[in-house]
């Protein structure tokens, strides 16, 4: 959690120390201030499940920020921004929104942006990775620039949630905040013109995505569900209930395919120079007897004879 306030710091002093810090949240970015000598503002970041939340309040100030990663990088994401205070202009490509208090508008922070603001203002910045406001929207394209109105319909309810959620996130649980972001990206949504994904589809979408980062990691034999619920961005918890409403646990499917692919390298002629153990560790596992019993267990036969069987079975 990141907090900075000006008000701790020589006035001289201020607008380097600002500049440092909106840099750690925000990267490169060129701000103008109309009067550095009085100026003041403030800066709190509050991590909310792997996203963070960030309040930014200042003085009147101008800023521009171009990125300097590509738009296939990874670091690829939106930025839902909710006016708490003032008037503030925002302007990607030829776009410009201007919000009031209580007003929202998505960026896109793979393009180059910027801001201007002639009053005291706050706004508060929810950054959410490309892939998952893609997923939880339903959506590979997203309107930019566009003003959500917070003072109508479910705009009233979106600056609701965002400010609610910010100010109770050093309090909630995992799965409050996963049912919190669940329910604000199903608003903004809406807000967008756009049809929310039934959780029917979503589930598959991330399950997908899960298995994907799963098979990826197989080899690695440090991989927990703890490392898979942070690349998904949920829950330990709500990860343990995906598995469970298929049968089985988390632990069971990392086996389950490590195992596969052991069976699959013991078939393969290719990998008769390399030992049963070498093959097992390789795809992640860590102990040959435990290897030997979970493969039995598996398929009815030990390690060791199956690969004999299967030996006699291509040399006829």
């Amino acid at each position: 959690m990141l907090q900075f306030s000006t008000d701790l710091v020589p006035a001289s002093d201020r607008f380097d120390a600002w500049h440092w810090n909106a840099q750690k949240i925000c990267g490169d970015c060129h701000f103008r201030f109309p009067n550095t000598s009085r100026f003041h503002g403030s800066i709190e970041a509050r991590p909310f499940g792997q996203l963070q939340f960030t309040r930014f309040s200042s003085s009147p100030l101008s800023f521009q920020k171009t990125p300097l990663y590509t738009v296939s990088s990874e670091n690829v994401s939106y930025i839902v921004i909710t006016q708490l205070q003032g008037t503030q202009s925002y302007c990607q490509g030829k776009a410009i929104v201007v919000l009031t208090p209580c007003d929202s508008t998505v960026l896109d922070s793979s393009l180059p942006w910027s801001s201007d603001s002639a009053d005291p203002c706050a706004r508060l910045y929810l950054r959410v990775p490309a892939w998952l406001m893609h997923e939880h929207t339903g959506a590979n394209h997203l309107p930019l620039s566009k003003r959500i109105n917070g003072r109508f319909g479910l705009g009233v309810a979106l600056f609701n949630l965002a400010t609610s959620l910010y100010e109770q996130a050093p309090v909630l649980n995992p799965d409050e905040e996963v049912s919190g972001l669940e329910s604000f990206f199903h608003i903004l949504s809406s807000c967008l013109g756009r049809s929310f994904p039934t959780a029917q589809t979503h589930s598959t979408n991330l399950r997908g995505r899960i298995a994907t980062f799963i098979e990826a990691n197989l080899t690695d034999p440090a991989l927990t569900p703890s490392d898979i619920a942070a690349e998904a961005h949920i829950s330990v918890r709500h990860l343990h209930r995906l598995f469970e409403s298929q049968g089985r646990s988390v632990s069971d499917w990392i086996r389950e395919r490590r195992l596969e692919q052991c069976r699959a390298a013991l078939s393969d002629p290719c990998m008769e120079n390399k030992s049963i153990t070498e093959i097992a560790f390789s795809w992640g596992f860590s102990d040959s007897a435990h290897f030997s019993r979970s493969f039995r267990k598996s398929f009815g036969i030990s390690p060791r004879q199956f690969r004999s069987q299967r030996s006699r079975m291509l040399n006829r």
